[in-house]
C-alpha cells in the first residue's frame, strides 16, 4: 500500500494500519489519533511528531521518537527496541507488554501514570525519569539504569529489576510485593513507606 508522505505529514491520512513506513522521515509529522497498528515503523524519524492518542501497536525497532507527543498513546505489545524517547511527552500512554529492550528514556521525561504491565524493559535506560504512579507490575526492568529516577506511588509488584541500577531512586510509597532485586543498586534510594526486606 503506497501513500502520499506529504499527506500522512499533514495528518489527512490517519488510517495507516499495517503501513510499510520503515525508514521514512515524519518528523513533525501531525498523527495525533491515528492508527499505525501492525505498521513497520523500522527506524523511522518521528522527532518531534504529535502522535497523542495515536494507537502504535506496531514495529518501532530503532525508531526515533525524540520529542514527539505520545501523550495517551497506545504502544501496548509494540516492539519499540532501541527506540529513542529523549525529551518526548509519553505521560498517560500504554506500554503494557511491549518490547522496550535498550530503549533510551532520558531528557527527565515524565512517565507519570504511564502502564508498564509485562513490558519487557531490559537494559533501558530511565534514569532521572518520573515515574509517579507508573504501574510496572510485571515488569522486566533486569539491568535498567533507573538512577535518580522518581517511583513514588509506582507499582513494582511482580517487577524483576534483577542488576537494575536505583542508585539514588526514588521509591516512597512505591507497592513492591513479590519483587525481585537480586543485584539491584539501591545506594541512596529512598525505600521509605516501603515493605522492603532484602
Amino acid at each position: 500500500m503506497t501513500h502520499d508522505l506529504e499527506a500522512i505529514r499533514k495528518g489527512k491520512i490517519l488510517m495507516l494500519a499495517g503501513t510499510d513506513l520503515a525508514g521514512t522521515d515524519l518528523a513533525g509529522a501531525e498523527l495525533a489519533g491515528a492508527n499505525l497498528s501492525q505498521a513497520n515503523l523500522t527506524g523511522a524519524n518521528l522527532a518531534g511528531a504529535n502522535l497523542q492518542g495515536a494507537v502504535l501497536r506496531a514495529n518501532l525497532r530503532g525508531a526515533d521518537l525524540s520529542g514527539a507527543d505520545l501523550r495517551g498513546a497506545d504502544f501496548r505489545n509494540a516492539d519499540l527496541r532501541g527506540a529513542s524517547f529523549a525529551n518526548a511527552l509519553v505521560r498517560d500512554a500504554s506500554f503494557g507488554g511491549a518490547f522496550l529492550t535498550g530503549a533510551a528514556m532520558i531528557g527527565n521525561l515524565d512517565l507519570s501514570g504511564v502502564d508498564f504491565r509485562g513490558a519487557d524493559l531490559r537494559g533501558a535506560s530511565l534514569a532521572r525519569a518520573i515515574l509517579h504512579s507508573a504501574d510496572l507490575s510485571h515488569a522486566n526492568l533486569s539491568g535498567a539504569d533507573l538512577s535518580g529516577a522518581d517511583l513514588e506511588e509506582a507499582i513494582l509488584n511482580g517487577a524483576v529489576l534483577r542488576g537494575a541500577n536505583l542508585t539514588g531512586a526514588n521509591l516512597l510509597c512505591a507497592t513492591i510485593e513479590q519483587t525481585v532485586w537480586d543485584g539491584a543498586l539501591l545506594d541512596r534510594a529512598c525505600l521509605q513507606g516501603t515493605p522492603l526486606s532484602l
